[in-house]
């Protein structure tokens, strides 16, 4: 199969990625993921070099295969005191309703990979076997140091053009994410048009125009969404809300209940959790945030300092309707079960479908 050409660079015999949700994916997933032939993901954008350090560690005291290492390469937050201020002041009557108080000001939670050398020198240092970027790109000598470490690197993209730019940059592969993807969108930029493209047409655009594999990933919930998948052109599918309710992640009984309620059935893309487009099941937040002006949305990722107190402020009440639920359209076909077992059952459904995957994955 063509599509085998990057996955044995890699060192995975199957066409399944699972995605780097982070608050949900764990090592302990990644390592089921891994050890069950696909590819397992860590999501390290929201920690610092020692925190990603741990994180890789204990990926690899799980198994000795293949892993990703996701990175946010999101453009750094230019703070407003005055739109944060308001922000707050927005908020404060469900923090009221919670008896807590909002913060007195925002932070930018988490550092961007782009201005992170620490977090560089910490991957030269470790070499994970893949790397993998959301939001934008780093410089590109960091791609080429990275690179030359043996490291094989993908960039999520949500247009042509940004598929463009990653493949010009180096990188090995391109992550297309469609518009029914589940959590915060790649775009390089949150404040330009978004084509919207479903995860197949826009795999089809790439793959037409750019001679690098393509991933595809938005809406994949089963063997024969990635057999579609890969008829269309893709190397190989990437997951993330197949595998939330699995035993190893992180989503806390206010998430897995409502994955199993009709709000899987209504997942709507929103900035007001964390100031970037992202897709969540509807909830109290999203109503809340739902006729805002995205101008009057601190950046990424300052209002989800917001975001992230008063879920916390909620949740102390039993309130789960705070809380950053990313999943993607596909969310109501979920299966609860172990990580290492919803891949061997995604394999099967993919062998039953006769598909034979060839794809655009030219070395």
């Amino acid at each position: 199969m063509a599509h085998s050409r990057l996955l044995d660079r890699i060192g995975i015999p199957l066409p399944i990625i699972q995605a780097p949700m982070a608050g949900v994916s764990t090592p302990g997933m990644a390592a089921a993921v891994s050890e069950a032939g696909g590819l397992g993901s860590i999501a390290v954008g929201a920690t610092d070099a020692a925190g990603a350090e741990a994180l890789i560690a204990d990926v690899r005291e799980r198994t000795t295969l293949p892993f990703n290492v996701n990175l946010f390469c999101h453009r750094p937050s230019q703070t407003n005191s005055e739109r944060e201020g308001r922000w707050i002041d927005r908020f404060r009557p469900q923090f009221s309703e919670f008896g807590a108080h909002p913060p007195d000001s925002l932070a930018e939670i988490y550092l961007s990979f782009v201005e992170n050398e620490d977090m560089l020198g910490l991957l030269l240092r470790t070499r994970p076997p893949v790397v993998s970027f959301h939001f934008g790109l780093p410089r590109r000598e960091w791609i080429r140091s990275l690179r030359e470490a043996g490291v094989v690197l993908l960039a999520t993209a949500t247009s042509l053009a940004e598929a463009s730019a990653a493949a010009e940059a180096g990188v090995d592969a391109i992550v297309a994410q469609g518009w029914e993807a589940g959590g915060h969108r790649g775009m390089f930029d949150p404040d330009a048009h978004d084509e919207r493209l479903p995860a197949l047409d826009l795999v089809q655009s790439i793959v037409s125009e750019i001679d690098v594999p393509v991933v595809a990933a938005g809406g994949i919930m089963d063997g024969a969404d990635i057999a579609r998948a890969l008829a269309t052109g893709a190397c190989a599918a990437q997951l993330g809300t197949a595998f939330i309710a699995c035993n190893e992640s992180l989503a806390d009984e206010g998430f897995r209940n409502a994955l199993a309620s009709p709000a899987s059935h209504h997942t709507v893309m929103t900035r007001a959790i964390s100031g970037r487009p992202a897709r969540c099941l509807a909830n109290r937040f999203t109503d809340l945030g739902a006729d805002v002006p995205a101008a009057d949305i601190p950046a990424y990722p300052v209002a989800y300092d917001l975001g992230k107190a008063l879920n916390a402020a909620a949740k102390a009440h039993g309130e789960y309707g705070f809380g950053a639920q990313w999943a993607g359209e596909g969310a109501a076909r979920f299966r609860a079960m172990p990580s290492g077992e919803l891949v061997q059952v995604l394999a099967a459904e993919l062998r039953r479908s006769n598909i034979s995957g060839e794809g655009n994955c030219h070395e």
